[in-house]
């Protein structure tokens, strides 16, 4: 009997799926981290601006804070009820904070002048058939 049919009968067939994902899973996390900790910090943080260095960390310390989540998980302990889950509801709201702020800096900026110029050039002025004669109001000219 090999060893795959001994792990199959202590757990039952249906969750076999699940736990193939999951073992994936962690070792796509595992290679991330590898490449991670390939690169020494300092090093890495130079070559970004302030606000991706701002990113590295949240993604860091939410991923580290993820797997603590699962580590208390396994252990039996619920999460919803551990400190953890407040500590990942703040992350969350920074990481809300710096994208609204990198979506800040993609907009695309408005150009007031060039905006009042044409919505003035759009509108339907009441003397327009006037102005094709002259462009300059006649002063002291009473309108009929």
């Amino acid at each position: 009997m090999s060893e795959d049919d001994n792990n199959m009968e202590e757990y039952p067939a249906e969750i076999h799926d699940y736990l193939t994902a999951f073992e994936k899973s962690l070792g796509s996390v595992d290679e991330m981290l590898k490449t991670m900790m390939s690169v020494s910090r300092s090093e890495l943080l130079q070559k970004l601006d302030p606000l991706e260095q701002a990113k590295l960390d949240l993604v860091s310390v939410y991923a580290l804070n993820s797997m603590f989540w699962v580590y208390l998980a396994t252990q039996g302990i619920n999460p919803k009820e551990h400190p953890v889950k407040q500590e990942l509801e703040r992350i969350r709201t920074y990481m809300n904070k710096v994208k609204e702020i990198a979506d800040k800096k993609k907009a695309s900026k408005l150009d007031k002048g060039a905006a009042s110029r044409f919505v003035k050039n759009a509108l339907w002025e009441p003397n327009a058939e006037n102005e094709h004669i002259s462009k300059t109001p006649a002063k002291g000219k009473k309108r009929q």
